[in-house]
């Protein structure tokens, strides 16, 4: 009875946080604790080996390329309804195992990693790119960065488990950067969306992988690429934001792009010149969900945690007593309070990706 009373104990902890009414406000930032990082675990254990139903964004250029499954075109990244989301459902899973030791599910979490991680299938799935018409820009740019961030976290992990998830990932993240170095110098201007194809998220986490890797060169074409678009960006219209299925803010992606590329006073003198208040009042305003299942508007959801992790970052680099600094940590602690609870309260076209903006955006704060 004992066992019983305090898994129940343990329950009703994570309930009361993460059912807690999207209005309501919490005393503290929600936190990732084992109870709420086993929780989210299981999103993508659901949905990694689920093929439909599946948006393959394939182009085919024959009948019989056409007929081919979204598992015969993708053996390992084929659930989760798109690639993208099996590829950063797969990095939330390594980050929590990395992360957070006290995971209860962390034996059935490496099974399915293990499933996973195989070497011939990771060279089928770097073949993908340039085997078909168009191939080679599938995923351009945000299923190559997630790929980066799951390689990045695989490589920053000692432990030997770690170290051969990698060795069976390389062939494909290989191909990526291959790609991604081909790609860059020829991209003349930066895509300012709200969602899949925003240039400066990409460039985040290409970033964050280059400097982890010692990708020198990368990381210079980057650099330079950055301040190409952005350096000289000033009054962004950022009271237009958000467009009705965004997932990122345009503005609040280029300053969390700009605080890795612009060093100390730089980056505080351009952050001044970014913003209007019209601006700020905008961005640090609960997005409305009107219809959670909605597979398009359930996206304003994942806004919320975007901007959270883009505001904590943000703040990290302004100085003692600068606005910013206390608006952006107050706002970023209430979108996460709102939008947390909404990852346990819609249906698939939720349940396929939130839980790893979840991970990312609370990691932030714990950071």
């Amino acid at each position: 009875m004992d066992q019983v009373r305090i898994v129940m104990q343990r329950f009703v902890k994570i309930w009361l946080l993460l059912l807690l009414p999207a209005g309501g406000v919490l005393a503290q930032s929600p936190a990732l604790t084992p109870d709420v990082a086993m929780q989210l675990t299981r999103k993508p254990l659901e949905c990694l080996a689920r093929e439909y139903p599946n948006k393959t964004s394939h182009v085919a250029s024959a009948e019989a390329d056409a007929r081919l499954s979204p598992s015969q075109l993708h053996p390992v990244f084929y659930g989760c309804f798109d690639w993208h989301s099996s590829v950063h459902g797969h990095w939330m899973l390594v980050r929590l195992l990395k992360t957070v030791p006290e995971l209860v599910n962390r034996e059935e979490v490496i099974q399915a990693l293990n499933r996973s991680f195989d070497l011939e299938k990771m060279k089928a799935e770097a073949e993908y790119f340039g085997k078909y018409e168009a191939s080679g820009t599938f995923e351009r740019t945000y299923g190559w960065a997630w790929l980066l961030k799951l390689d990045e976290e695989l490589y920053t992990w000692n432990n030997p488990q770690a170290r051969r998830w990698r060795a069976a990932l390389l062939p494909l993240t290989a191909k990526i950067v291959s790609l991604w170095k081909a790609y860059l110098p020829k991209q003349t201007y930066p895509n300012r969306s709200g969602v899949h194809p925003n240039t400066a998220f990409g460039l985040v986490f290409a970033l964050d992988w280059a400097r982890a890797t010692g990708d020198a060169g990368f990381e210079q074409a980057i650099l330079s690429k950055a301040r190409e678009f952005y350096a000289d960006n000033t009054l962004i219209p950022a009271h237009l934001e958000p467009d009705g299925s965004d997932f990122f803010s345009p503005s609040l992606q280029v300053a969390d792009l700009m605080r890795r590329v612009l060093p100390g006073q730089a980056f505080v003198s351009w952050l001044d010149k970014y913003y209007d208040q019209k601006a700020l009042a905008r961005i640090t305003s609960m997005p409305v969900i009107s219809d959670i299942n909605d597979y398009q508007i359930v996206h304003l959801v994942g806004l919320s945690f975007t901007r959270a992790w883009c505001m904590k970052g943000i703040a990290t680099r302004l100085p003692a007593g600068h606005p910013l600094k206390a608006r952006f940590n107050r706002a970023a602690t209430v979108f996460l309070q709102n939008a947390l609870p909404l990852v346990f309260k819609g249906n698939y076209g939720g349940d396929h990706w939130l839980a790893s903006f979840a991970v990312y955006a609370l990691d932030q704060v714990r950071n």
